[in-house]
């Protein structure tokens, strides 16, 4: 901590010298680095002469996944990007959506879904942030994010503590919102599909006249009506998101972000019993995946928020800028769900007719945050080397509280074929409602990091200081700190070859005390090991990726072997794998493909619950020239290999396994652009591919996403 401060204030004093003196050192910086600084550039000529080789894959920014503009084929770590045009070529409706054809990533590992999106990486849960601030704390308490509004999605895959604080291991979704960009374009798009889709949305970017350069705006909002492949669950939503951009001075740029959203829907996840579905019943009976469980009247996933971000950059010198975001945002859910209730594991939920208790859950939950990120970044040079220098303050506040009830087995629901009689009231379940205590997390982290680059050579270096408080209402607090490392080396080699290897921390807290110690619970702890290699063949607009990584976690809860332990957290789990990605534009054809292999497991030993350990996909996209001038088609293929859940069944106290089969699953694509009009029809599992994403032990299976097509229409202008 005390050389963190002593690098920042230094850095501090040195842009706060008096004019003359700030003068005269850059003056002498300029006379001993010119020379430097062109040899760099000579050097650099192979990995620069055309940027636009790797636009396919998006480019990283100042507020992206690594806080850094440096490109990925420099970066030594693996990071996977979709962009907004990804999203309509592959026909992504969602946040998940986006990233089935990512590597390394279960994209929806409890089925369809409109609650929210529950992305693991590396088969480990993912964070959401945006604009490298967190997203969502706790459960079901926030309005989903819309895509719509995006410009692109990442996925830095590993620890990333030292950038982000207390988080897991797996890696981070960092998210990136549309800001105003200096061009005068707009677009009014219309969309239609299954399921009776009807979204219309628009998008404008406005200079304001006069000053152009100095001031922009820009409007982002949709409006969706639709239902959903769950009977009774509809899927409506209304955003609006301004922003607007100021550069008030030379060096000076301010953006003020604002996103309301607000969502009348329902939960799609109807925890299906696994008698009936994964395993047979005994009437021989089958339930159908797609037909209601809930209650017509009383369920309900309506949520509100409001987001409003800062966002900041001021160059202070020709070396050293301060940059920053800051975030005040506030959002309401009313979650209501009645489904069959619970037996234990292996204990079925229904009996040989169907039958089984019908439960009824209510929870009116809140989030507030206030949050702030600000760096100061440095570039210059010592000698041969080159300096990219980040330290920086994160901090945030979170404040959640969720007041719940409970009506267990009100009476009973047939599986096989249900029939919505009975229904209590939200007013009758409401009075069993429980007043759940306020939940505060504050969190402080500061951070330094470096690049370094000498000749071909890639150096990076980290190091963060965190401190957290979990604090509930009326209740203990709990203070953790941690400290962070991550390491880098890459080496630009001939012909766009890039080998590198890389080492990165995480932790997250866990509240309580240990039953063994009589101490507080210490933080889950996150290391990894990557190597790979990145290719960008010269001349060619592409970009392969590959690595081969080693994650332990450790702190766990202790494994069932264990007899005696020194502590309840002796429990670690490992996952190791290896990830290919390949994204490439030749001449018109687009292609995305990507490999994994993992192999996960839990302190028991047993794979990692939902984690697939095979997954392969493949999309290619053509646009024509000549006579089909405007016109594309193409698709994509899908695999992801079989997954199981495993725990202590309650009838015969031994190990219950639930497998579920792997799919294969093909999406279509066809657009034609004409004038100022694109037409886009989209395809997602067009053979309509009948699948479960997953079956819990616990008795529950969750259907996966069923055939979708929509058709969209946008007037750009």
């Amino acid at each position: 901590m005390k050389a963190l401060l002593a690098v920042t204030s230094s850095a501090i004093a040195l842009l706060a010298a008096t004019p003359t003196q700030a003068q005269d050192a850059q003056n002498a910086s300029e006379i001993t680095s010119d020379e430097q600084r062109s040899a760099q550039k000579d050097a650099d000529a192979e990995w620069s002469e055309d940027d636009n080789r790797i636009l396919i894959t998006g480019t990283l920014t100042e507020f992206g996944a690594t806080k850094s503009e440096t490109p990925i084929v420099e970066t030594a770590r693996s990071i996977s990007i979709e962009t907004q045009e990804d999203f309509q070529m592959k026909g992504a409706q969602s946040l998940d959506d986006t990233l089935t054809y990512t590597a390394g990533v279960t994209a929806e590992p409890f089925g369809f879904s409109t609650r929210g999106d529950f992305v693991q990486v590396r088969g480990l849960d993912a964070p959401e942030y945006r604009d490298n601030l967190q997203y969502l704390f706790g459960y079901y308490n926030n309005t989903r994010q819309d895509i719509y509004t995006l410009e692109q999605v990442e996925v830095l895959k590993g620890p990333a503590s030292v950038l982000y604080g207390s988080g897991a291991p797996g890696g981070i979704l960092n998210v990136v919102t549309k800001r105003p960009n200096g061009v005068r374009k707009g677009e009014l798009r219309v969309e239609y599909g299954s399921f009776d889709r009807k979204q219309i949305a628009t998008d404008i970017n406005i200079p304001i006249p006069g000053a152009e350069d100095e001031a922009q705006f820009r409007f982002v909002g949709l409006y969706r009506d639709a239902d959903s492949q769950i009977e009774e669950v509809r899927d409506n939503k209304f955003v609006l998101a301004p922003s607007f951009t100021a550069r008030p001075a030379p060096g000076t740029e301010i953006t003020i972000l604002a996103n309301y959203s607000n969502q009348k829907s329902d939960t799609a996840h109807q925890f299906l019993p696994v008698t009936g579905t994964l395993l047979p019943s005994e009437s021989g009976q089958e339930i159908d995946p797609y037909v209601y469980h809930g209650a017509p009247g009383f369920n309900a996933y309506d949520t509100e928020s409001f987001a409003l971000s800062l966002i900041i950059d001021q160059r202070l010198s020709e070396a050293f800028s301060i940059e920053g975001i800051g975030r005040y945002m506030t959002s309401d859910a009313e979650y209501r769900q009645a489904w069959i209730s619970f037996a234990g594991n292996g204990v079925p939920r229904i009996d040989a007719n169907g039958d089984g208790p019908w439960t009824f859950y209510l929870a009116d939950n809140r989030s507030e945050q206030m949050a702030f990120d600000v760096r100061l970044r440095g570039e210059f040079l010592t000698g041969p080397i080159e300096h990219e220098l980040l330290a920086g303050v994160q901090h945030q506040n979170v404040f959640t509280d969720s007041d719940t009830a409970y009506l267990a087995n009100f009476r009973t629901l047939n599986a096989f074929d249900p029939q919505y009689e009975n229904v209590p009231t939200v007013e009758e379940v409401r009075q069993f409602k429980g007043n759940g205590p306020r939940n505060f997390i504050d969190s402080t982290g500061y951070y330094i990091s470096d690049q370094l680059t000498l000749g071909n050579l890639v150096a990076t270096a980290g190091v963060r200081f965190d401190d957290v408080s979990n604090a509930v209402e009326n209740g203990s607090t709990q203070n953790d700190d941690a400290t962070s490392l991550s390491f880098g080396l890459l080496y630009r080699g001939p012909a766009g070859i890039a080998p590198y290897a890389s080492y990165a921390e995480s932790f997250q807290p866990v509240v309580g005390i240990d039953t063994i110690t009589n101490e507080q619970l210490k933080p889950q702890e996150g290391r990894q090991y990557e190597v790979g290699v990145k290719w960008q063949p010269t001349g060619v607009n592409a970009l392969v990726t590959l690595a081969a990584f080693d994650i332990e976690v450790s702190n766990l809860p202790n494994p069932a072997a264990l007899v005696g332990g020194n502590s309840q957290q002796e429990g670690i789990s490992k996952v190791r794998g290896v990830e290919f990605e390949a994204n490439a534009m030749v001449g018109g054809l687009r292609i995305d493909g990507n490999v994994s292999y993992l192999d996960a497991e839990d302190p028991n030993g047993l794979p990692l619950t939902s984690i697939s350990d095979w997954q392969a996909s493949l999309f290619a996209l053509y646009e024509f020239t000549g006579a089909l001038d405007g016109f594309s088609f193409g698709g994509g293929v899908r695999y992801v290999g079989g997954n199981e859940s495993n725990g202590i069944s309650a009838l015969t106290n031994t190990l219950l396994t639930y497998r579920v089969d792997g799919r294969t699953v093909g999406d279509l694509s066809a657009g034609y652009d004409f004038g100022p009009f694109e037409l886009r029809i989209t395809a997602r599992n067009v053979t309509d591919e009948d699948y479960f994403s997953v079956c819990l032990v616990r008795g529950d299976c969750y259907p996966g996403e069923r055939r979708s097509i929509n058709g969209s229409l946008a007037f750009k202008f």
